[in-house]
């Protein structure tokens, strides 16, 4: 089943710039109501918002938001409510990668804590068992879940979470009363100022020096290329399944590998 995504109202975190800027500017061809934009990049994101309504009429809005902040996530997607009617796409996209002492706390504020918090705010807002109209929750996790990085083990913490909570959350155990799709999308490489040497901290020294050969060997892909690949699994997904965007292909279904691995795992416990 094909899910459209004209008329929809859509919330994006982290969209002022990056792979999130670069999925508002995919959204407003696919004739949606409204983007939202949530973040707190003001500059860029009223930049982004005015040079997009500009060409396509009034379907961007920037809303300043720390994501961190329940406070004010809740009271942006109140804000959109009242201008667009409703939410039908939360992307969970704001995120950083930085394992520095001074940092990490921030990281698992903003990659895990907050992105679970929006989670369950949006499926409030949009479950049908409890008047919404349903929707899609996409939830960005990273190659970094798939592996073992000994450079970014707090990173990789992150999106480890990610990716189980939205996987969990995404079953039909719950898809069936909520009626909302929650997506886990994982990332490979994307050219950004997230991947930028100087953006990415270590927790230690060693850490610090691994960073860089790291971060050359990885296969790059642009972030049009990921946009497109999150509007495909917005159109395409089941609630529930793993995504894997990376090198510039086209998005792919990982899910039954991703369960498979959990298979494997699980049968450490029975045996």
């Amino acid at each position: 089943m094909v899910h459209e995504l004209t008329n929809k109202v859509v919330v994006i975190t982290g969209a002022a710039t990056g792979i999130g800027a670069r999925v508002v500017r995919k959204l407003v061809n696919e004739d949606i109501k409204l983007a939202a934009i949530l973040d707190i990049a003001e500059k860029q994101g009223i930049e982004l918002q005015n040079e997009l309504n500009a060409k396509y009429g009034n379907k961007v809005k920037y809303i300043k938001c720390d994501a961190t902040k329940d406070d004010q996530l809740f009271a942006a997607f109140e804000t959109v409510i009242g201008e667009g009617g409703s939410i039908d796409v939360l992307i969970n996209n704001a995120g950083i990668l930085n394992d520095a002492l001074n940092s990490y706390r921030l990281q698992i504020d903003l990659n895990v804590k907050a992105l679970i918090t929006g989670t369950l705010k949006g499926l409030e807002l949009m479950r049908k068992d409890q008047n919404g109209k349903g929707g899609v929750i996409i939830n960005m996790s990273s190659i970094a879940a798939l592996c073992q990085l000994p450079e970014t083990p707090i990173y990789c913490a992150t999106k480890s979470a990610v990716l189980q909570f939205s996987n969990c959350i995404g079953m039909d155990t719950f898809y069936q009363d909520t009626g909302v799709r929650v997506i886990a999308i994982c990332f490979g490489a994307t050219d950004t100022p997230l991947l930028h040497l100087e953006n990415v901290g270590a927790f230690d020294k060693k850490a610090k020096e691994l960073l860089p050969n790291l971060l050359k060997s990885l296969p790059m892909q642009t972030p049009d290329e990921a946009a497109a690949g999150v509007i495909e699994v917005i159109k395409k997904g089941d609630s529930g399944s793993t995504w894997l965007i990376s090198r510039g292909r086209p998005a792919e279904d990982i899910t039954s590998t991703v369960k498979k691995a959990y298979e494997i795992l699980t049968t450490l416990i029975f045996k």
